[in-house]
């Protein structure tokens, strides 16, 4: 994995870096890995991550399918000045 660093800005090169970990998976890796996990425990939840995918898909293909609302979207609130 690689992130380009402009114009010296570390702190906005780190933030790139830490958003591409999260989405890749590396820090749910790195958790597992800390301690070692029984194969039965590992086959467990290899199956309940697929049966969370599974309705994952199956949700979202009803939602695109029109069977089933999609969920709402939250509306942000327009910032307020602090000035007191």
């Amino acid at each position: 994995m690689q992130v380009l660093v402009r114009d010296n800005n570390i702190e906005q090169a780190l933030k790139v870096l830490k958003k591409r970990m999260q989405r890749e998976g590396v820090f749910r890796e790195m958790k597992q890995r800390r301690a070692y996990e029984k194969p039965s425990e590992r086959r467990v939840r290899e199956h309940d991550e697929a049966i969370r995918r599974h309705r994952k898909a199956a949700r979202k293909k009803a939602q695109w399918e029109g069977l089933i609302a999609a969920p709402k979207r939250r509306v942000k609130k327009p910032a307020t000045s602090a000035s007191r």
